[in-house]
């Protein structure tokens, strides 16, 4: 008995008839009928009703369906959680104060490991050290590397704040802007931004904020609304448009550097990574 001849059956069955199964199956009617005859002598029952033109599963049939299927959802069980080890082998899981840190070390880890998952995920700051130190994260992109003996960090990359001001807009013509100057207006803001939301409540007091959590449409809602939005200067920021202008903020608050992080002992595949991109940077 083969579990191919236990999925003929269970085809056989949703399919209704010999032929339809056959076509389903890419096997001639009678190479699948030869299958079953040699199931049915493994068995050591029929589990067929047959006429000249039709057969139908009898109680002895029924009962194999039944264990037939078990074991076709046990195979397709095993081969998921293969697949699934497979994909943590190759998964490297990021956690990160802000999203665009995330960006370029994925531009950056999938040209030299293409077969490589990143897996970020953006956080406040005290959240990405706590997943830094208990291991639930391979690497960690902070603002404050843990200065500890534990932990190797290297200064990864920098981000300036803009305001992006909309065609028209009373803020238009400054050529640069402080959080005084922002207080009190109105803002859409993209939800995943880590520690930039700390930013934005602590020196906007007054500030109000519409938060859109979906990235798509936080784009498009920019392309229409009035309301003041942020960017910075990453290079893979992707929220900028022509009827905007994007203002530098000057403040100290608005400048980040960000440093990768990670344990010291960690497997050799997050070691590979963390080292090629201190060499890249």
């Amino acid at each position: 008995m083969e579990l191919e001849q236990l999925r003929q059956l269970d085809t056989v069955e949703r399919m209704g008839t010999l032929q339809a199964a056959a076509d389903q199956l890419h096997l001639s009617q009678s190479a699948l009928s030869r299958s079953l005859r040699r199931l049915e002598a493994d068995l050591g029952r029929e589990l067929f009703d047959r006429t000249r033109n039709s057969m139908s599963l009898n109680a002895a049939g029924r009962l194999a369906l039944g264990h037939a299927r078990l074991m076709l959802a046990e195979e397709r069980r095993l081969i998921d959680d293969f697949a699934q080890l497979d994909r943590r082998a190759r998964t490297l899981r990021v956690a990160s104060v802000a999203p665009a840190p995330t960006w370029r070390l994925s531009a950056l880890v999938l040209e030299q490991f293409p077969t490589t998952i990143l897996e970020p995920d953006v956080m406040e700051r005290d959240e990405v050290r706590g997943r830094l130190l208990n291991g639930s994260c391979d690497l960690a992109i902070a603002v404050e590397p843990p200065s500890l003996p534990t932990v190797e960090a290297f200064e990864f990359m920098s981000e300036d704040l803009y305001a992006n001001v909309p065609e028209g807009h009373e803020l238009w013509n400054k050529d640069e802007l402080s959080f005084a100057d922002l207080d009190g207006h109105s803002f859409l803001v993209y939800g995943q931004i880590g520690f930039w939301h700390e930013i934005h409540s602590r020196m906007l007091p007054f500030a109000k904020f519409v938060v859109q959590n979906d990235r798509t449409i936080f784009l498009q809602q920019m392309r229409t609304s009035d309301l003041l939005t942020f960017t910075t200067n990453a290079p893979e920021n992707t929220s900028k448009h022509e009827s905007r202008k994007a203002i530098p903020i000057v403040d100290p608050e608005a400048h980040a550097t960000f440093y990768l992080c990670k344990q010291r002992d960690v497997p050799d595949r997050v070691a590979a990574v963390f080292d090629l991109v201190r060499q890249s940077v």
